[in-house]
């Protein structure tokens, strides 16, 4: 009997390496190699365009770091000492890594997508309550695009919270999608 159980745990362990393993290399792929950068297009079109600003250091200043729908911006950081986030980021870095707030004002109900120059962690707050992203991933190859997070949101006013980057700059654009 315990042979026959071995037996079979181990071929499933087989077959879950087998299905796994694509997945594994995938995660583990480098970056493209690219001759020239590409214009994203579709929401994400705004992005090659991006206006200066400031991200806020806490909840009192946000409405003065307002991000247009639509519209990329730069935002120049501040240090992570000097971050007092509404809501504790899950990965909020360390001392020598830079943050922000800055305010999304949302009229129509739908799917917005928070594109990203780097890696940082980001969450969108309301309240004191952190929303989950309904989606999550890297942004098409080749834009500077880093990463893409997708929140479903109702018309109000939300707080951006970025954390853990490692500049102290990044681009942001808030977009609805279709």
């Amino acid at each position: 009997m315990r042979s026959i159980v071995r037996t079979i745990l181990g071929a499933a362990f087989l077959v879950g390496l087998a299905v796994c393993a694509p997945a594994m290399a995938q995660m583990q792929e480098a970056a493209p190699t690219c001759p020239a950068p590409v214009a994203p297009v579709g929401a994400l079109a705004p992005w090659t365009a991006p206006t200066g600003m400031q991200a806020v250091g806490d909840q009192r200043r946000v409405p003065s770091a307002r991000l247009l729908t639509g519209h990329a911006a730069h935002l120049t950081l501040l240090q992570t000492p000097d971050v007092h986030y509404p809501l504790r980021p899950e990965k909020p870095g360390g001392s020598v890594s830079y943050g922000g707030l800055a305010q999304i004002v949302v009229r129509e109900a739908g799917t917005y997508r928070v594109a990203l120059g780097s890696a940082a962690w980001i969450d969108v707050v309301t309240g004191k309550r952190g929303l989950m992203p309904v989606t999550f991933g890297r942004g098409p190859d080749c834009t500077g695009i880093r990463k893409m997070v997708d929140f479903v949101l109702t018309p109000g006013r939300y707080t951006l919270q970025i954390a853990a980057n490692g500049t102290p700059d990044v681009t942001v654009l808030v977009a609805r999608l279709p």
